[in-house]
């Protein structure tokens, strides 16, 4: 008996009897990490990283029945033992592993294999069966050391502030918000963010975790306050009427689609700077070795292309259509 099955409603645990990041309403959702396209409303319970819980609490609502578990921490869901290991790609961001009768399984959700300074690292996994995404599962997808990326935003925010322009950076504002913040937090210019950001910093702060000060955008604070600072928003307000009535704002784009060139100019960006959150083409491939499953499930992304080189390299694998995608670009109260 597979312990997973792909259905209509999402991945499907027949043994356990329940669904990991489901699309539809379920009675119990085992949640990998607070993205849009992850984790939904309407499941009559879920079970998530102890990290996770304070975003579903802030982004679905107060009355949720949710359980939580650390790294490592194992629970028993009708004989099926569930544990979460560390994805790398967000906060709480968390790999679901299954184990029956000495079968294992791995659902990853999202990941990244390189440690951004703020997110746990991500954790290989050793497993029969592994469910990978494959966001960027291209060759062409092959990220800067972080440090590098971010001497291409320092630079250009100095630029900027030579030339006085307002320096915009997008960015998710689960995730990628809380890696530039970290990243930045250096430059000894103040960090404005949207109240996007600030509400899940906030929440992110009250589970316990340290995040550098920020500063929520209001009406009252200035424009030429905003001028001196940086500016972080989601990539849904980038065009907003608010950030044109800015002094001379110039706008940077920080997603790892700005690996390809023809993409920096992307939403009538100024800039663009490759940062993901998700695993690059080697990443991926080191990744899924890692974990020396015998069986490779490709989710959303370049499925077709990358689980067609897993075949042709010696791992059986097999591309699956799920509603994964677009992670939080919606969420801009």
């Amino acid at each position: 008996m597979a312990l997973i099955k792909f259905t209509s409603k999402g991945i499907y645990c027949p043994k356990g009897d329940f669904y990991i990041d489901p699309w539809k309403p379920v009675h119990l959702a085992v949640t990998t990490h607070g993205h849009a396209d992850h984790v939904k409303t309407g499941n009559q319970a879920y079970l998530c990283h102890e990290l996770t819980k304070p975003i579903l609490l802030q982004r679905l609502g107060l009355d949720l029945k949710i359980q939580t578990l650390a790294y490592g921490e194992q629970l028993q869901i009708n004989g099926v033992n569930v544990s979460l290991f560390p994805a790398g790609h967000v906060i709480g961001s968390a790999q679901v592993r299954l184990a029956y009768k000495g079968e294992i399984y791995v659902v990853s959700g999202d990941y990244k294999v390189v440690y951004d300074g703020i997110s746990t690292a991500f954790e290989p996994v050793k497993c029969h069966t592994f469910v990978s995404e494959s966001t960027f599962g291209l060759p062409i997808y092959n990220w800067l050391p972080q440090q590098q990326v971010f001497d291409q935003i320092s630079n250009w925010l100095s630029e900027n502030w030579l030339q006085k322009k307002t320096s915009i950076l997008t960015a998710y504002s689960l995730g990628k918000a809380q890696r530039l913040i970290k990243g930045l937090s250096g430059t000894g210019r103040k960090l404005y963010v949207h109240s996007a950001i600030a509400n899940l910093n906030e929440a992110f702060i009250k589970a316990g975790v340290d995040l550098p000060e920020t500063i929520r955008i209001s009406p009252e604070i200035s424009k030429s306050e905003l001028q001196e600072g940086i500016v972080i928003v989601p990539p849904a307000v980038a065009e907003g009427r608010w950030i044109k009535s800015l002094m001379h704002p110039v706008t940077g784009v920080c997603s790892g689609w700005m690996q390809v060139r023809a993409a920096r100019r992307w939403r009538g960006s100024d800039a663009g700077f490759a940062l993901s959150d998700h695993a690059d083409w080697p990443g991926l491939l080191s990744a899924i070795q890692a974990t020396e499953a015998e069986k490779v499930y490709v989710t959303h992304g370049y499925t077709a292309i990358f689980a067609k080189y897993l075949n042709e390299i010696g791992i059986a694998a097999e591309e699956v259509k799920t509603q994964y995608g677009i992670e939080d670009e919606e969420v801009i109260h």
